[in-house]
């Protein structure tokens, strides 16, 4: 199974790849919402979740939300948005848009790991 890791930064999505492959997922990787698509497409039925920034060139993590949760094949996919958004007000447009849980930056990876499990992501390899 794989997770897809997508943020414009490239340190990003190496802190996140050594968080989440050690849980036992491969990884899948995209620099923006539209690369993050066309991963979805190159991938269909491996993805189990995808970790989107929101703030992010081409198409932004909100946008990607939309179009995923707008898409049947995708409606078990767990999405979570990492990002540094704290306004309520944007919380709450992407929890209407389909996002299952917020992790905001700076994190540690123990509290990523913990709102995976709420989310119900079944890690092969989670500690505890």
């Amino acid at each position: 199974m794989y997770a897809l890791i997508i943020d414009d930064s490239r340190a990003m999505r190496r802190i996140l790849r050594q968080i989440v492959q050690p849980l036992g997922f491969d990884i899948l990787e995209a620099g923006d919402g539209q690369e993050g698509l066309d991963q979805l497409s190159a991938h269909p039925d491996e993805v189990e979740m995808t970790l989107v920034d929101w703030n992010m060139p081409v198409m932004n993590g909100l946008e990607f939300v939309k179009r995923v949760r707008s898409d049947a094949a995708y409606a078990d996919m767990k999405l979570m948005m990492v990002t540094t958004e704290t306004e309520p007000a944007q919380m709450a447009r992407a929890l209407m848009a389909g996002v299952d849980e917020f992790v905001m930056k700076p994190f540690t990876a123990d509290i990523l790991v913990e709102k995976l499990r709420l989310i119900g992501v079944q890690c092969l390899q989670c500690p505890g």
